[in-house]
């Protein structure tokens, strides 16, 4: 099996905000001494993990990062008949090994501090615990952390993009997907939208003023993503299960959603939901590499997009004269090339 499994896309997004900064502003980054639009790895992920895309693919097997995990199991122990004050400690006892919980006078005492990304699996475990100590069983939360915490099982997404728990490092799990800042392969210019909105009960005998003002960055350009799976650490991250067809669901899902699965700002004021235009897949042994060496000289012309998969195709090529081909099979989607890969040839490519 190959190990390693590297995603490269680029995709037009017409003007739109997707991932804002903290003045409302386009994210942005300087590369090649020149402003380029930027949408980061946490935006992308999110998107993915949360889209139909995923939840379809890998139903069953997805984790939950959330604070909650306490107060459910509250409200579990409370529907079974528990009183109040049980239900609180016990919550508070099983929450406070996935994570440091809120004090006991807080309006959210169930809570954790953090998020903690919890798979299906220990949920279950934590909810199985709650019920034997309502029973009255003695067991003692602290001393059945591999009862609740696991090193590996079948939670898809962390397994691809991991997770750290403060409290327990000894159950993080390390991501087995590397997955770049995708930034514009060309110079950009943020633009402002200057927008107002009527008060629709206004008078006509009234001042014609605006009943709100605002202003909005927005931006547009051809965005370079890539990304990588180390898919010997994926396996392992799954606890080696490769029957159940988990591993090769993920790698499909994360195909299919990389190229079609856009972040979510602004969507109702621009509808930016893009589609990747090129798709460079590779499998192989070789040390992984980026391409975005391509563009650290910014594309120009007529025809961004025709001249950043040229960019790239020489760029790859460069790479791979110097170095030695970094992939021993490799699959191409480019639209509007009719020998081109469907995107389901891409994911079948990624699954096999």
């Amino acid at each position: 099996m190959s190990r390693f499994l590297q995603l490269h896309l680029l995709t037009f997004y017409p003007p739109s905000n997707v991932n804002r900064d903290d003045t409302g502003n386009p994210k942005t980054a300087t590369v090649g001494g020149v402003t380029r639009l930027r949408i980061s790895s946490q935006a992308l992920k999110r998107a993915w993990r949360t889209s139909d895309i995923f939840s379809s693919a890998l139903a069953g097997h997805m984790g939950q990062r959330t604070q909650r995990l306490g107060d459910e199991i509250r409200q579990h122990l409370l529907g079974k008949g528990v009183d109040e004050q049980k239900s609180i400690g016990i919550a508070r006892a099983i929450a406070g090994i996935y994570g440091k919980v809120k004090g006991e006078k807080d309006d959210n005492a169930c809570f954790t501090e953090q998020l903690v990304f919890i798979s299906p699996a220990e949920r279950d475990a934590a909810l199985a615990m709650a019920d034997q100590l309502a029973a009255g069983e003695k067991i003692d939360p602290a001393k059945e952390k591999d009862t609740l915490l696991k090193r590996t099982d079948t939670a898809a997404d962390i397994a691809l993009f991991g997770r750290m728990l403060a409290s327990e490092p000894s159950y993080n799990r390390e991501a087995a997907v590397q997955v770049a800042h995708a930034i514009t392969t060309h110079r950009v210019t943020v633009e402002d939208d200057y927008y107002t909105a009527i008060d629709d009960l206004k008078r006509p005998d009234e001042d014609a003023g605006a009943g709100f003002l605002g202003e909005a960055g927005f931006g547009s350009g051809v965005f370079y993503l890539y990304l990588c799976v180390n898919r010997d650490l994926l396996r392992k991250n799954l606890g080696g299960d490769g029957e159940s067809g988990v591993m090769e669901a993920a790698l499909g899902a994360l195909a299919a959603a990389a190229a079609t699965v856009a972040p979510s700002g602004k969507q109702n004021s621009f509808a930016a939901l893009a589609r990747a235009q090129y798709i460079l897949a590779e499998k192989g042994n070789a040390q992984p590499r980026t391409l975005a060496g391509a563009f650290a000289r910014p594309v120009a012309g007529p025809d961004l997009m025709a001249g950043s998969i040229a960019a790239l195709t020489d760029f790859r090529n460069e790479l791979a004269r110097v170095y030695g081909r970094a992939s021993d099979t490799e699959g191409e989607l480019e639209v509007g090339r009719k020998d081109s890969m469907t995107l389901a040839d891409i994911a079948a490519f990624c699954r096999s």
